[in-house]
């Protein structure tokens, strides 16, 4: 629950930072203008909208809006100035093509604009991190974390970690790592910072969701450990980063973070938070609600086709794993004689006895998904993303597949990238598994709203008619 506490937060903090940089910007053009008493026009608006539209663009490129825990001020100091002085340079060409700005009495209104929004901007970023570090020191906002390796680099981080509260990043221990006999470390502090066990353990507890963050402090002589590490971490939902540098090649979403002196690089992440996935659930709002609104029809017909040809319930509902490995209940129109839910969750195969005859016209053409879009509305599902298996399937392929359990870092979908390369339908070997959580985890890695687009477009252009779904 902390953990979605803090991702909860941390996406209206980055919608807070859009919106306060809008106003910030438009607010300063007023204030520029009237002091220097220039009329307001609808063409100063249109500047103003256009200033606001391209740092929001330039932001992105210099990842303006992402988590800087753990970063120093002039970090984010500097990505807000390259962000706007890339804005006045591209405002100023303009100007300067179009003859505008050309009045002597516009210039010095606009040169105070443009040095006091800098001020502004870098001023209330620096309130707002002074807001979150006092949070962070009154136990709010915090993460669990653990590290791997009792090595020298392990217990500098932890060090590092303690004496910056305002992080609110708490190192609960130590996992050791019997198979390496090189940790000796010269720092070790048993009473700040116990050994809770071995890696393994430390698994187990991933598994289970008790972790938020991990860190591997193990050396560059350790490769193999560490790559046997991360494979095993691969079957949990915990963000896992390593200390120090080591090129991991199926990284989701890799990214630097420093911690004092410790340099960090995140490997299992998800690229669709923050701002990022505000605009996927608006995405998934306004397309689920326009939807569901043109084939209502639809819905109620199979509805009644369902009910009228076959005993038992119109709405299937299954568990799945939903984002980070959390159990949810997905809707389907029923489509069998039989609904599944248990330890054992057969897949339909050609000429399954237990399809009925609507129902094996539903699942031929999808119809028997089209509930899911109440999912949608719901949030536990978005329009696009890896497939949701039923949890029987989950616990039967994550030992069997590499990397699996990180399909869960994003929501589930209704479609995906999976789906339009030919992976849909019955998973009836191990290939055919392995290339579908390629296909996911290769979404995640490029996830981007044009990449959304074009899949739902592919997904209806291609027609929801597929041969493997039995």
């Amino acid at each position: 629950m902390e953990q979605g506490w803090v991702r909860s937060r941390r996406s209206g903090i980055t919608a807070l930072y859009r919106l306060f940089d809008v106003l910030l910007i438009q607010g300063v053009l007023y204030a520029s203008l009237a002091y220097f008493n220039v009329t307001p026009g609808k063409d100063w608006l249109i500047v103003g909208l256009s200033a606001a539209v391209c740092f929001a663009f330039i932001s992105e490129s210099v990842e303006l809006y992402r988590s800087w825990r753990g970063e120093s001020y002039k970090r984010i100091l500097g990505a807000v100035t390259v962000a706007w002085v890339a804005v006045c340079a591209f405002l100023i060409l303009l100007a300067y093509s179009f003859n505008a700005f050309g009045a002597d009495y516009m210039r010095p209104a606009v040169a105070a604009w443009m040095v006091f929004t800098l001020f502004g901007l870098a001023f209330w970023r620096y309130c707002l991190r002074q807001l979150l570090f006092a949070i962070r020191l009154n136990g709010g906002n915090s993460r669990r974390a653990v590290i791997i390796g009792c090595t020298d680099a392990g217990y500098k981080l932890a060090k590092d970690l303690a004496e910056n509260p305002q992080l609110g990043i708490h190192v609960n221990g130590f996992y050791d790592v019997p198979e390496f006999q090189e940790q000796a470390c010269s720092i070790r502090d048993e009473a700040r910072f116990p050994v809770l066990g071995t890696v393994d353990e430390a698994i187990e507890k991933g598994r289970a969701g008790e972790l938020d963050l991990v860190f591997i402090a193990l050396p560059m002589r350790a490769e193999q450990i560490i790559s046997e590490t991360l494979d095993k971490f691969s079957d949990t939902t915990a963000t896992v980063h390593i200390l120090p540098n080591f090129f991991v090649a199926k990284m989701l979403h890799a990214r630097w973070h420093q911690v004092g002196s410790s340099s960090l690089l995140s490997v299992f992440d998800t690229p669709i938070q923050g701002f990022d996935g505000w605009l996927k659930r608006l995405e998934d709002l306004v397309l689920a609600s326009v939807i569901l609104v043109l084939i209502s029809p639809i819905l109620l017909a199979v509805a009644a086709a369902v009910k009228f040809t076959s005993p038992g319930p119109v709405i299937f509902k299954q568990r799945r794993y939903g984002l980070d490995g959390r159990t949810i209940y997905v809707w389907k129109f029923r489509s069998m004689t039989v609904m599944d839910d248990g330890e054992q969750v057969a897949q339909a195969k050609a000429g399954d006895h237990r399809v009925t005859p609507v129902g094996r016209i539903l699942r031929r053409t999808s119809l028997d998904e089209l509930p899911q879009f109440f999912n949608v509305l719901q949030g536990t599902m978005s329009i696009v993303g890896p497939r949701p298996h039923a949890v029987a399937h989950n616990e039967e392929y994550r030992s069997q597949v590499n990397g699996y359990m990180l399909r869960h870092k994003v929501k589930p979908g209704i479609t995906g990238l999976a789906q339009i390369k030919g992976f849909r339908g019955e998973t009836d070997t191990l290939y055919k598994m392995s290339r579908r959580v390629e296909y996911d985890l290769e979404y995640i890695r490029r996830w981007s709203i044009l990449l959304d687009l074009r899949i739902i477009f592919l997904t209806i252009y291609r027609g929801f008619y597929h041969k493997n779904a039995y």
